[in-house]
């Protein structure tokens, strides 16, 4: 991640929180209060030097429409910045809440929840996480911070190799970590970063949600340089994959914060690019499940000052189509509480959904019930013919001369002409 971890003051409930927001049309600054929703509207028609009620007379449908789109969005800016505050309150149930997670296994909250009959579902023998996301978004990094979150082991060393500058390696393979450690419950697959090429990670992405991944697998790309190619060929006969492909049960999209704040304040297309390329690769219909889109994880938050954080979550949840204060996660490179309790949200949110979308188990039973009969209808035919009496000392009778076809050329020729005649 690189620099000092700084986690910047959360909100008071007693005390109003002065923050700038910049739209379009400028800067606007007001005070949220927990619970203060009303306030919201009043501080905006006071900022426009305005009376209750009253709007600039530039078009009325235009000046409405604006106003509520305003509105809206100092709302949801609001229940963002909330968030922060609301995370610092469960601090004192995080040990129940890690203890809940500890205590999973796959299927078993669909059961508690929802009265899910298990027995009607192929439910997996671990459930995977995969992470995905752009070149220094911090998968990696992330790993180590759920594994550190779970096993409270300071005396352990981190399991998922990071890059220490942009111009590490990254990850090339596959790499399955059990949460935590030797445990059966759940699992995070780390995996190569996505590429810059959208039509290559859409069809990266389809065949992992597809055919599965497995541990120790190489990730090779056509757009890989030659030299590249050779060093990867070399490393993977050094490395031994798993011979049997796992499922995918739910995504962590993984995004870089510093990033996004760069692209979506930029006016340089270049920098644009990659907000653009999170929603091209977001939006890949694989990697939902049902109306279940990934999880957003924004990471380097550590750099960035809360009003910036905030920005962040409200910008991706409209690039996305996902709730900001429910569906992304801000996680921080932080060792603190707060960052631990976010980890822990994140991952019930993860687990839940996994459990909720288990596949159905009819179709599958279906077709391995009708490949299984064919395959002993088969078995079944070959044994019989096999026990017929004197099947293998059977000769066929060799052909005869007077057996063969004996045919009147001489009456045909004659039958020809007088067809001409």
């Amino acid at each position: 991640m690189g620099g000092d971890s700084f986690y910047p003051p959360l909100p008071s409930t007693s005390t109003e929180e002065e923050v700038s927001l910049d739209f379009p049309q400028g800067s606007i600054n007001f005070s949220v209060s927990s619970g203060d929703e009303k306030g919201l509207g009043h501080k905006l028609e006071n900022e426009r030097g305005l009376n209750s009620g009253e709007f600039p007379d530039v078009g009325p449908r235009i000046s409405l429409i604006d106003e509520a789109a305003e509105r809206q969005k100092l709302k949801v800016y609001a229940e963002v910045l909330r968030s922060y505050e609301e995370l610092q309150s469960r601090i004192d149930r995080l040990e129940l809440a890690k203890i809940e997670i500890l205590s999973y296994s796959p299927g078993s909250w669909a059961e508690k929840a929802s009265g899910m009959d298990l027995s009607e579902y192929d439910v997996p023998i671990i459930t995977s996480l995969l992470l995905i996301g752009p070149r220094g978004s911090g998968k990696s990094s992330l790993v180590n911070k759920i594994s550190r979150a779970l096993e409270d082991n300071i005396l352990v060393s981190e399991r998922a190799q990071v890059s220490y500058n942009s111009n590490g390696e990254g990850t090339y393979f596959f790499h399955e970590y059990k949460i935590p450690r030797g445990s059966g419950s759940f699992c995070l697959y780390d995996t190569r970063s996505l590429s810059v090429d959208s039509s290559e990670n859409m069809k990266m992405l389809n065949r992992w949600m597809t055919k599965g991944v497995r541990h120790g697998e190489l990730v090779k790309r056509k757009s890989d340089s030659g030299d590249l190619k050779a060093q990867l060929k070399c490393k993977a006969r050094r490395n031994c994959s798993s011979y049997q492909f796992t499922p995918v049960n739910f995504v962590i999209f993984v995004v870089n914060g510093l990033s996004v704040l760069e692209s979506m304040d930029s006016v340089e297309e270049k920098k644009k690019q990659y907000c653009q390329m999170i929603a091209t690769n977001f939006s890949c219909p694989s990697l939902s499940f049902k109306d279940d889109k990934p999880v957003v994880v924004v990471t380097h938050g550590d750099l960035l000052s809360l009003s910036d954080r905030v920005r962040v979550r409200v910008y991706l949840g409209e690039l996305l189509g996902v709730p900001p204060t429910i569906q992304i996660f801000d996680i921080p490179e932080n060792n603190d509480a707060a960052t631990t309790s976010a980890i822990v949200d994140m991952l019930i949110y993860c687990l839940e959904r996994a459990d909720r979308n288990l596949p159905a188990k009819g179709l599958f039973v279906g077709k391995v019930f009708f490949v299984a009969c064919l395959f002993l209808w088969i078995v079944l035919a070959i044994a019989i013919v096999l026990a017929i009496p004197g099947f293998h000392n059977r000769q066929l009778p060799a052909p005869t001369a007077s057996s063969a076809m004996k045919v009147d050329w001489h009456k045909i020729r004659h039958m020809w002409l007088d067809e001409d005649n």
